[in-house]
């Protein structure tokens, strides 16, 4: 195998930062940063998504095998968010859900993309970190491992631990150890 260098995963952007971009956003790319926002589907599930892949009355949205890199089906529920982004694209095309002048974005990233983030002096963001910041945001809220697995389509955990981990909650019952000793210092070595 050879060595290839792993980038280091992006921080989760603020909450300012994304009321920033939205004012700089165009109203066609609104809707479908909100969804991938709410849903963490990547850019061409996003892009690519089609009336036939949504169940409005049981609020949920599929992507099927051949569209997804793990090659396995993923059930999408939807939360408010997602759904409203989704009700605001009805009527405007037969097939596809989010459209521009009448036509499918194929490219959620483009030009326009790249024109708001700097009006909103965003650096450093692509529209894959969307998805990085939902699954952060899952972590933190407390989503268990595998069921935020599940909800991204990862066919493992392992990519799901580097978001985890910003979740800390389950440690807060130990953080007291620490002042329940006596109050000398351990050296980092001990002889």
């Amino acid at each position: 195998m050879p060595d290839i260098e792993m980038l280091k995963e992006p921080e989760p952007r603020a909450t300012l930062e994304k009321e920033r971009l939205f004012k700089e956003l165009p109203e066609h790319l609104k809707s479908i940063v909100t969804f991938a926002l709410a849903t963490g589907l990547k850019r061409a599930n996003v892009a690519g998504l089609k009336w036939s892949q949504i169940d409005l009355s049981r609020r949920i949205a599929w992507i099927f095998a051949t569209q997804a890199k793990s090659s396995k089906p993923i059930g999408i529920p939807l939360n408010d968010e997602a759904m409203s982004a989704i009700l605001s694209q009805r009527g405007k095309h037969k097939t596809n859900v989010f459209t521009y002048n009448g036509k499918p974005i194929k490219n959620p990233a483009g030009t326009a993309w790249k024109k708001a983030l700097k009006r909103a002096k965003i650096e450093n963001y692509t529209f894959h970190d969307n998805r990085h910041t939902w699954a952060t945001n899952h972590a933190v809220q407390g989503t268990p491992t595998r069921q935020l697995t599940e909800l991204g389509g990862w066919s493992s955990e392992k990519m799901v631990k580097r978001y985890a981990h910003m979740n800390v909650d389950h440690l807060k019952q130990y953080v007291a150890n620490s002042a329940q000793f006596d109050t000398k210092l351990t050296p980092a070595k001990l002889k």
